[in-house]
């Protein structure tokens, strides 16, 4: 009977790492045969092939972080409203206020520059390990990451490339495998339309991560090139770039089931680590920051409710603050949910049963998990701390402005920008408010952390009622504040202030606050920096033999690489949900959804007028489904997270039918483990995407531009 539990644990633990969709795929390297099971009619080839074109060259990274992908014979961009929104913004005035209006290109010549903003095409990709970890065999610490470097550097230098290409290797799967990535970046993108903020963030921070979701998150650029269609900067003179493919548009009704691909740049995932891992950040980690930010949320909702002003002036804050809380709390319950700490045991010990010199290798993550943990722990309040308080952010920042100073290296440039980053922060900085907000997150802190790691004299801070007066009498007197009635007021001349740096250097250092942020930041290296470090070197160098033993070890499972921002592929099915008892979602939003949030001048869900005629006349054209109305966002199983914002959703044959921006907030945790019963990402409808531009925006001609497949 007992062998018969064991085998089926370890069965059972086999079956929940089986793919089910599941992945974030080399493009080079995707799991053809499970994406053709579930309904992809084309071949991988068709995906990526650097020999001829492919659908690799209608996907792109967008200015470094987003994705965006060539939707017609001329260049044209489609990515996320939230990716573009720094230049959209940028092209605002108090008298032309894009991010509010919305912006719409006649034909090309009104299309707007962005200098600086990038799109990076991924020309080829090439395994490259044997180039890379050559020489590396007896190697360990410092030395092996000299070698590493200096292999790197010599495979670039060798390879013949175009004066416009570039070459990045990266590593893979914790170091055990290397890639080549060749890069072809373009500079001249230009802005050609985007939505009013009331519908590309319709929702913004109540809708956040949530689904139902009623959100057309979409802008339009245009990249441009010289005559010969190759990168060039900015000129007038270039000309709409041709690309090698482009993505036609579907705005065929989809069905549940029907098989999804999303392509684009991933941020950041850790599907591999050990349980012991895993089960810190659900039950330490997580909580903590949770913890921190749902004081500093409260207190600063209590002023914005009944303060119209702050509500204005702390909006932008708030919806930071809430955007990874949110996230956070969803990533918890998700782990919980989909029991990933229990699977992740029963895994290690289905890899021990095969290979028992695993053993050691978990029994030693584990010993240096739970050494860390502590340290780790009082690294995620500290963190937080800063991140929440900005009177402890501005405290921060003299502070290493004093030591600069000191060591010479305020020059002009940097006093400079030192100066616009303290006015962009004083902008919408309410230091009373802060000040009751930093009081009482130091309380959770002081109450919360051990004793060893107790900056001197902090243990007063105990009391949040005793907090709230104490840091508001520091407030007031603090030069950095703004709220000090003498000449040292910083905030109220921050040019003039700077006009003395000797003199500005001796007041700073006597400034009360920046004495306190100075003693809880000295306390936190003493105590918890160097340690905290010093164990992640070696639970890193375990983590690579541990993802070396399972790769090994595992022959059934595919193994992708974890996200790190490189060029993926991941697929699943348009689907629903049933996240919890009694709770199912459909699969898509209607612009009926839309109009049921409508808030006649709220900030999250006002809507423009000519949308609210749109619907009532029912002026849908062919962008209505079925049902008689016009699709707004919807969600399959696809394993997305940050930096796939703006990817393509495409269907079995290659055509675009979303747009991704987001995913469901009870499934959070696919960055640790995914789970596709629980896993959603959330796509702006192509439908949506083609009514707002030709019946909101009357932008036909780019309509003109596009191949619409109906």
């Amino acid at each position: 009977m007992k062998k018969i539990l064991i085998a089926s644990l370890f069965l059972s633990a086999g079956l929940s790492f089986a793919q089910q969709y599941g992945g974030m795929w080399i493009p080079t390297e995707v799991n053809e045969k499970e994406m053709k099971d579930l309904g992809m009619k084309i071949s991988a080839k068709d995906i990526f092939d650097p020999s001829k074109a492919s659908i690799k060259d209608a996907v792109v990274q967008f200015d470094g972080g987003c994705t965006a992908e060539v939707i017609s014979p001329k260049g044209l961009l489609l990515t996320n409203h939230h990716c573009g929104y720094d230049n959209i913004q940028s092209h605002s005035t108090v008298e032309n206020d894009l991010l509010t209006n919305g912006f719409w290109a006649k034909d090309m010549n009104g299309e707007l520059p962005n200098p600086g903003v990038t799109v990076d095409f991924i020309a080829d990709i090439k395994e490259v390990t044997k180039d890379i970890l050559a020489g590396t065999e007896n190697l360990s610490g410092t030395d092996l990451s000299k070698k590493i470097n200096e292999n790197i550097e010599a495979y670039k230098k060798a390879q013949k490339i175009e004066s416009y290409q570039t070459i990045s290797v990266r590593p893979m799967y914790y170091g055990n495998k290397y890639y080549a990535f060749v890069i072809e970046t373009y500079k001249d993108i230009r802005l050609v339309g985007a939505p009013p903020s009331a519908i590309g963030k319709y929702g913004s921070d109540t809708d956040n991560w949530v689904w139902p979701r009623h959100t057309g998150d979409f802008s339009m650029f245009r990249i441009y090139a010289d005559k010969n269609n190759k990168p060039a900067e900015y000129s007038k003179d270039n000309i709409p770039y041709t690309p090698k493919h482009f993505l036609p548009i579907s705005i065929k009704d989809k069905k549940e089931d029907d098989f999804t691909f999303v392509f684009g740049f991933p941020g950041r995932t850790t599907e591999y680590l050990p349980a012991i891992a895993v089960e810190k950040i659900m039950l330490e980690t997580d909580p903590a920051m949770i913890a921190v930010r749902d004081v500093a949320l409260k207190t600063l909702d209590e002023k914005m409710r009944i303060d119209a002003a702050t509500k204005i002036k702390y909006a932008s804050k708030y919806a930071r603050i809430a955007n990874y809380w949110k996230k956070w709390i969803g990533e918890v319950e998700g782990l919980k949910k989909s029991n990933a700490v229990e699977k992740k045991k029963q895994y290690e010990q289905m890899l021990i049963s095969k290979n028992p010199a695993i053993k050691s290798t978990i029994d030693q993550l584990n010993q240096k998990y739970n050494e860390q943990a502590p340290y780790n722990l009082h690294r995620a309040y500290y963190s937080e701390i800063v991140r929440n308080s900005d009177t402890f952010t501005l405290a921060g920042i003299f502070n290493n402005y004093i030591q600069s100073y000191e060591a010479g290296k305020m020059d002009a440039k940097n006093v400079e920008s030192l100066k616009e980053r303290l006015k962009e922060i004083y902008k919408d900085y309410d230091a009373e408010l802060d000040a009751k907000v930093t009081a009482k997150i130091l309380a959770l802190y002081v109450n919360k952390i051990p004793a060893q790691f107790m900056p001197k004299d902090f243990e007063q801070l105990k009391s949040e009622s005793r907090n709230i007066p104490m840091m508001d009498n520091v407030s007031k007197i603090s030069m950095i504040t703004g709220r000090s009635k003498d000449d040292k007021n910083i905030a109220k001349d921050i040019d003039k202030a700077f006009a003395d740096q000797k003199t500005l250097v001796e007041n700073l250092k006597n400034d009360p606050l920046i004495q306190m942020f100075g003693a809880f930041k000295t306390s936190y290296m003493n105590t918890t920096d160097k340690q905290v470090t010093a164990l992640q070197t070696d639970i890193d160098a375990l983590q690579k033999k541990f993802m070396a033993q399972q790769m090994e070890t595992d022959k059934d499972r595919k193994f992708f690489p974890d996200a790190n921002s490189t060029l993926r592929v991941t697929y699943g099915k348009v689907k629903g949900s049933n996240p919890r008892d009694a709770v199912s979602y459909g699969y898509q939003t209607h612009l009926a959804g839309v109009m049921e949030k409508y808030i006649p001048g709220d900030y999250e869900f006002d809507l423009p007028k000519k949308l609210i005629n749109l619907y009532n006349s029912k002026d849908y054209g062919i962008y209505k489904d079925k049902s008689g109305d016009v699709p707004v966002n919807f969600t399959a199983t696809n394993h997305t997270t940050g930096g796939n914002s703006g990817s393509p959703a495409l269907d079995a044959y290659g055509n675009l039918i979303g747009l991704n921006f987001d995913r469901q907030w009870e499934g959070t945790m696919s960055d640790i483990n995914y789970d596709p019963k629980l896993c959603r990402n959330i796509m702006v409808d192509t439908k949506y995407i083609l009514f707002v531009i030709d019946k909101y925006a009357d932008a036909k001609w780019l309509i003109n531009e596009m191949k619409v497949i109906k």
